[in-house]
Protein backbone atom coordinates (compact mmCIF):
# COMPACT_ATOMS: atom_id res chain seq x y z
CA UNK A 1 0.00 0.00 0.00
CA UNK A 2 3.20 2.28 1.03
CA UNK A 3 4.43 2.09 -2.20
CA UNK A 4 1.16 2.67 -4.31
CA UNK A 5 0.80 6.05 -2.44
CA UNK A 6 5.03 6.74 -3.21
CA UNK A 7 4.39 6.14 -6.75
CA UNK A 8 1.36 8.41 -6.92
CA UNK A 9 2.90 11.17 -5.39
CA UNK A 10 6.27 10.57 -7.84
CA UNK A 11 4.01 10.74 -10.98
CA UNK A 12 1.95 13.60 -9.34
CA UNK A 13 5.44 15.44 -9.04
CA UNK A 14 6.77 14.78 -12.13
CA UNK A 15 3.20 16.17 -14.03
CA UNK A 16 3.96 19.12 -11.39
CA UNK A 17 7.09 19.69 -12.77
CA UNK A 18 6.11 19.16 -16.47
CA UNK A 19 3.54 21.86 -16.09
CA UNK A 20 5.32 24.27 -14.32
CA UNK A 21 8.51 23.93 -16.79
CA UNK A 22 5.86 24.53 -19.39
CA UNK A 23 4.16 27.65 -17.83
CA UNK A 24 8.24 28.99 -18.04
CA UNK A 25 8.60 28.10 -21.16
CA UNK A 26 5.28 30.33 -22.20
CA UNK A 27 6.31 32.84 -19.48
CA UNK A 28 9.77 33.27 -20.87
CA UNK A 29 7.77 33.67 -24.91
CA UNK A 30 5.49 36.80 -23.57
CA UNK A 31 8.30 38.40 -22.00
CA UNK A 32 10.12 37.83 -25.40
CA UNK A 33 7.32 39.29 -27.67
CA UNK A 34 7.07 42.00 -24.62
CA UNK A 35 10.23 43.68 -25.55
CA UNK A 36 9.96 43.02 -29.44
CA UNK A 37 6.79 44.68 -28.88
CA UNK A 38 8.01 47.05 -26.45
CA UNK A 39 11.25 48.60 -28.86
CA UNK A 40 8.83 48.57 -32.01
CA UNK A 41 6.38 51.23 -29.92
CA UNK A 42 9.43 53.10 -29.12
CA UNK A 43 10.79 52.82 -33.00
CA UNK A 44 7.20 54.39 -34.22
CA UNK A 45 7.51 57.37 -31.69
CA UNK A 46 10.60 58.09 -33.11
CA UNK A 47 9.41 58.02 -36.54
CA UNK A 48 6.81 60.17 -35.77
CA UNK A 49 8.64 62.47 -33.54
CA UNK A 50 10.25 63.44 -37.01
CA UNK A 51 7.41 63.62 -38.61
CA UNK A 52 5.97 66.05 -36.56
CA UNK A 53 8.64 67.95 -36.54
CA UNK A 54 8.79 68.06 -40.54
CA UNK A 55 5.06 69.67 -40.56
CA UNK A 56 4.70 73.37 -40.65
CA UNK A 57 3.49 75.07 -37.44
CA UNK A 58 -0.15 76.19 -37.52
CA UNK A 59 0.95 79.56 -38.13
CA UNK A 60 3.62 78.29 -40.35
CA UNK A 61 5.19 78.25 -43.76
CA UNK A 62 1.11 76.99 -45.57
CA UNK A 63 -0.56 80.22 -43.99
CA UNK A 64 -1.58 83.02 -46.76
CA UNK A 65 -0.56 86.55 -46.19
CA UNK A 66 -3.34 88.64 -44.73
CA UNK A 67 -3.93 90.84 -47.78
CA UNK A 68 -5.03 87.10 -49.63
Amino acid sequence: MDEDRLVEIETRLAFQEDTMQQLNDVICRQQDQIDRLAASAEALRGQLGEIAAKLPDEEGEDEKPPHY
